[in-house]
């Protein structure tokens, strides 16, 4: 097994000088404190490991190898090195101002700087030859939050075999609010995610989020949480981050935190006490969290005197004025509410600016009668957690935001609208007067679920599923026509005697349009089918009129096979009707897909001669899912008893006479003629049915990633023009 390698900004180690003498520390925080303890134990077992990251603070050129020999002898550490310069664009510029405010729904918050962007671009660049740099073949790689969301990308363009897992620790927003980037900048972030194998969120909201942003801006779709690209697919998965579990348990009864908490409770004198404590940052929603309690003091006046706020607030990004400002409010609120309500005796809030160590913290856990979290937008929120997990006797109540990622776990608790002081005031009362009998019920069963999914089990459950989608791709790659195959398949072209070749027309030979008329094919197509009729049997199979495949090949020797062979064409030039066209289910069925059509903006409805087409390539993907659905319900009633076929395909419904399809033409032409080398590439669900009619030595391809019967695939359209051209070349050389 090769090593993991750990990519996040900042490492779990940073560095310092004491006058020229050189400094390691640890770092604190949800992923450091997580991971740490789940990667000593892959230590153990035999898995090695590496962490790159910024090591902290900006290292002189002439220092940087006794740091970074330093980091990784003592850390496994690789550190990138950046300048001060480049942080304040990438850090406190792109990743701070544009997308932190932008993804916890500050839309006003946002600044958009192409100078800081481009630095993001520059750093995510530097990350990837930091990785370049460090890795061994076998290696996996797992990549931690926004501020690196274009390396994935990045390394599957150098490492395309590459094992990438991409978690995202802050919530993704939805499409109404992801789109306020820049168009260049939104798609560019999601391709560069889309590098990755597996990219994993907090809540199953956040990965159809991202999911709706792929198929609404890059066109990709979805099916069963993966994304389908043209030459892989990528797995879009919830994996709810866990704490540290028995490190929180085993803190809480510890020797120090007990003397602590008894300090605490004297200094209390019998008040209860409801805990508060977050890092200052606008996505918490302190401001909104004193208004509630401001509100609970004003609507029950029964508890002025007996009961306490302790309100935590750890310093965070000092010098930015959004930050200042909220300080500012906070201290003014707290005053407000002190000096209204407070007495000679009692304080109602005991606020503290400061960074709280484990023990007083753990301390305060458990004290703390009831746990006040209500972010206004939070990936997780593990304080909710580390709250449940240090409550040694199982009581305590914790108020939890909705709009907090850990509120879709701990559905025990009492969840709230962040936004209203009035939601959080009638929260704050029913917690106060909780029998014991229920507290404990609520806990133990959070207790429960919070000791089985920790976060040792959410890193595995997250490698686990990477491991399944690389492997997943490693199964659809066996089937892929790499240069190897692609030359076996010009080696049996150029020996053989009588050739055939059957092409599919749309999404094959042309790129699909918006609209189907646009669909020409260019001078340069018309050249290589010329080049290739020459030296062998040449039959584009079209679900396209007559009319229009006659006019675009006109003078091309070629077969063409109209309506899916419903019409066939002599290279001559002369049409025939193969088998009777009965297409009196029309009348009945032309109707419904009219009245669906004008149910959706885009769609519309192309006739055929044994089909109809019902087109919404044009339509918002949205909505256009949702009307395919209730179409393909309502076809699959009126169609029972009729001979039709209802074909889902790349953005149309195609109701076709059932006994006119591409294997039937094939079935024709091999019945009258003999051929030792054959030749089918298609890209929809039509082009199955020539696949199946052909002999398993036949060379069938599929354009696309999607499910097929054919032998190999090819990633896209071009793909295929590619191979035609490889073709002609060989015909070339062998006519030489």
């Amino acid at each position: 097994m090769g090593r993991l390698v750990i990519i996040s900004n900042r490492l779990p180690t940073i560095v310092s000088w004491e006058g020229e003498q050189l400094r390691f520390k640890e770092t604190a925080g949800g992923l450091t404190s997580g991971l740490g303890a789940w990667l000593e134990r892959q230590k153990a077992a035999g898995r090695d490991y590496v962490w790159i990251g910024w090591p902290g603070a900006s290292v002189p050129e002439a220092r940087q190898d006794e740091v970074r020999q330093g980091l990784f002898e003592r850390h496994s550490a690789v550190p990138v090195f950046l300048s001060e310069a480049a942080m304040d664009k990438f850090y406190l510029g792109f990743c701070n101002r544009t997308i932190w405010p932008l993804f916890h729904y500050f839309p006003s918050y946002v600044a958009i700087d192409p100078e800081a962007w481009e630095m993001y671009r520059t750093v995510n660049r530097t990350f990837m030859e930091a990785v370049r740099a460090v890795l061994q073949p076998g290696d996996e790689v797992w990549i931690h939050d926004y501020h690196l969301m274009l390396l994935p990308e990045l390394l599957r363009q150098a490492f395309p075999q590459l094992s990438i897992g991409f978690f995202l620790h802050i919530p993704f927003p939805s499409f109404e609010i992801y789109r306020l980037l820049p168009q260049r900048w939104r798609s560019e972030i999601l391709t560069g995610l889309l590098g990755a194998n597996l990219v994993g969120f907090h809540t199953h909201d956040y990965s159809e989020h991202f999911k709706r942003c792929v198929r609404r801006m890059l066109g990709f779709e979805s099916r069963l949480g993966t994304v389908m690209l043209p030459d892989r697919t990528v797995r879009a998965d919830t994996f709810p981050m866990g704490i540290d579990y028995q490190l929180f348990w085993d803190t809480a009864g510890s020797p120090p935190v007990a003397a602590e908490a008894t300090q605490l409770q004297a200094s209390l004198a019998g008040l209860r006490t409801i805990l508060s404590i977050d890092r200052l940052d606008y996505s918490k929603g302190i401001p909104r969290r004193l208004a509630g309690y401001r509100r609970f003091l004003e609507l029950h006046p029964e508890w002025h005197g007996k009961v306490v706020l302790t309100a935590v607030v750890v310093p965070s990004r000092i010098g930015v004025e959004q930050y200042q400002k909220m300080k500012r409010q906070i201290d003014q609120m707290v005053g407000d509410i002190n000096g209204r309500y407070g007495t000679v005796g009692w304080t109602p809030i005991r606020y503290q600016f400061r960074m709280l160590t484990s023990t007083p913290l753990s301390a305060l856990y458990r004290v703390s009668d009831v746990c006040l979290v209500t972010p206004l937008r939070d990936g997780m929120n593990l304080i909710a957690k580390e709250y449940v997990a240090s409550r040694l006797d199982a009581t305590g109540v914790l108020v939890l935001s909705e709009m907090a990622g850990s509120a879709a776990e701990m559905t025990e608790a009492l969840i709230v609208n962040p936004n209203s002081p009035d939601d959080i005031a009638e929260a704050l009362q029913q917690a106060l007067v909780m029998p014991m009998e229920e507290q404990v019920s609520r806990n133990e069963a959070m207790q429960q679920r919070l000791r089985h999914f920790s976060v040792h089990w959410w890193a595995e459950d997250f490698l686990r599923v990477l491991e399944a989608s690389r492997l997943e791709n490693v199964r659809h790659s066996r089937a892929w026509l790499t240069m190897e195959r692609g030359n076996d398949l010009l080696e049996a072209f150029s020996a053989a005697a009588r050739r055939m070749l059957f092409l599919d027309y749309d999404g094959t030979l042309v790129p699909f349009y918006s609209h189907p008329d646009q669909a020409r094919p260019s001078p340069h197509l018309l050249e290589l089918l010329r080049e290739l009729a020459r030296v062998a049997e040449v039959t584009v199979i079209s679900g396209r009129n007559k009319s229009s495949l006659d006019q675009w090949f006109e003078g091309v020797p070629l077969l063409l096979a109209a309506g899916h062979g419903a019409w066939v064409r002599s290279p001559e030039g002369h049409w025939q009707q193969p088998v009777p066209i009965h297409a009196e289910w029309k009348e009945r069925l032309r109707p419904v897909l009219q009245s669906h059509a004008e149910r959706l903006s885009g769609a519309f409805v192309e006739e055929k001669d044994a089909s109809l087409v019902w087109h919404y390539r044009n339509a918002d993907p949205g909505l256009a899912a949702l009307r395919t659905s209730e179409l393909l319900d309502t076809l699959t009633t009126l169609v029972a008893n009729l001979d039709v076929q209802v074909m889902p395909g790349n953005k149309n419904v195609e109701v076709r006479t059932a006994s006119i399809h591409k294997g039937a033409v094939a079935d024709r032409m091999l019945a009258a003629q003999s051929f030792d080398f054959i030749l089918a590439v298609g890209d929809d669900l039509t082009d199955e049915d020539l696949f199946r009619a052909l002999p398993d030595t036949a060379w069938t391809i599929k354009v696309g990633r999607t499910q097929s019967v054919a032998r190999f695939s090819v990633g896209s359209q071009p793909d295929v023009l590619d191979l035609l051209e490889r073709l002609v070349s060989a015909c070339r050389v062998a006519t030489r």
